[in-house]
């Protein structure tokens, strides 16, 4: 076998692409830069997993001028990996149907978004598997409210075989305030679950004697 010429770059084996997802350019989630026509940015976030239990944030800012109003709950089209809808899957109003301490759960408000303020909703579904074929759903397309533009996230709703998929209200994200401060963009909504953390250690307080 003749040696490779000094320089020659060598072929990468062994790579496999397993999943391939995009969105419409007219339709692409937005969580910063400039703000979008319809005067709000709307995202979803990693989610959260534990236990069968799944947990994923909507999150939508008002990037915008003037006061944007939300009332409900955000409306929802599920997609298949090529952008068809997809029937079958019953979607609940709030994630309590689903789970509880989800923070998706709760009656529906009217919401007034100032300019710099943001809300959350949330995603919520079990991947149990039982009889029948399990269903993963990658795509959602998500409309604030009735008549808005919408926006296509990639939420990877695995189902299994539950068929639902629960839908929480829009809340005000209180520890943002118009202007800035605050949560950054694309970090965790309030209310939402995450994973429990050991304590920090404490220092030892002066003059205590010091352990092994």
């Amino acid at each position: 076998m003749s040696e490779p010429l000094p320089g020659a770059r060598k072929a990468i084996t062994g790579v496999r692409i397993t999943k391939v997802r995009s969105v419409p350019a007219a339709e692409a989630p937005s969580r910063g830069g400039a703000c979008p026509s319809s005067g709000v940015h709307v995202y979803a976030d990693e989610g959260d997993a534990a236990m069968g239990l799944r947990v994923v944030g909507l999150l939508l800012e008002n990037c915008g001028t003037r006061p944007y109003r939300l009332n409900g709950y955000p409306q929802l089209q599920l997609l298949d990996g090529d952008h068809r809808p997809v029937d079958g899957v019953k979607i609940l109003r709030g994630g309590g149907a689903i789970a509880t301490g989800t923070g998706a759960d709760g009656e529906p408000r009217q919401l007034v978004l100032q300019p710099g303020e943001r809300a959350h909703s949330g995603l919520v579904w079990r991947n149990t598997t039982g009889g029948g074929d399990a269903v993963n759903i990658p795509y959602a397309r998500v409309r604030p409210e009735p008549g808005a533009p919408a926006v296509m996230v990639t939420p990877e709703l695995d189902l299994g075989t539950t068929g639902q998929l629960g839908v929480g209200p829009w809340k005000k994200d209180e520890t943002r305030a118009p202007g800035g401060g605050g949560t950054p963009p694309g970090a965790q909504a309030p209310d939402r679950p995450s994973a429990a953390r050991p304590p920090a250690s404490r220092p030892p307080e002066a003059g205590s004697p010091a352990r092994p």
